[in-house]
């Protein structure tokens, strides 16, 4: 298994579609064997899934994400969990022991298909578990 993660200094970065690295992490027999840290050298949006699915990633945990990324990360099979705030290799120990708080709603639905531009401003958008912001 190997699972991604949208990372700045330690944390889960909380817009999928602006981060600039990701922490990598090989997983085996529930075990974390490696982690490291890549750089998405700018690509953005819908590329990130593209990104992921050249590394052979089948799950990211992130904060905010929004629906063409989503859909793009369906299209490569990679299974998602948004709304995820905090240090990011305690997240994947807690998705290892099944207890990682995630919401499954964690993107922005009023935004058009591309669109990641801005805050959005309450929990109603669909925007709960990472500080408001959509990316």
């Amino acid at each position: 298994m190997r699972i991604a993660v949208t990372y700045e200094n330690g944390t889960i970065f909380q817009h999928f579609g602006h981060t600039e690295q990701f922490k990598i992490y090989e997983v085996s027999e529930g075990r974390i064997t490696e982690g490291r840290v890549v750089d998405t050298n700018g690509s953005g949006h819908g590329a990130l899934a593209g990104l992921l699915a050249e590394m052979k990633v089948d799950t990211l945990i992130c904060g905010g994400i929004g629906g063409g990324a989503i859909a793009a990360l369906e299209n490569a099979s990679i299974k998602l969990y948004g709304g995820v705030s905090g240090e990011a290799d305690e997240a994947v120990k807690a998705l290892l022991e099944g207890r990682l708080d995630y919401n499954p709603d964690a993107h922005c639905d009023h935004h058009g298909h591309e669109h990641h531009g801005g805050n959005c401003g309450e929990d109603k958008h669909g925007c709960a578990g990472n500080g408001g912001h959509c990316g």
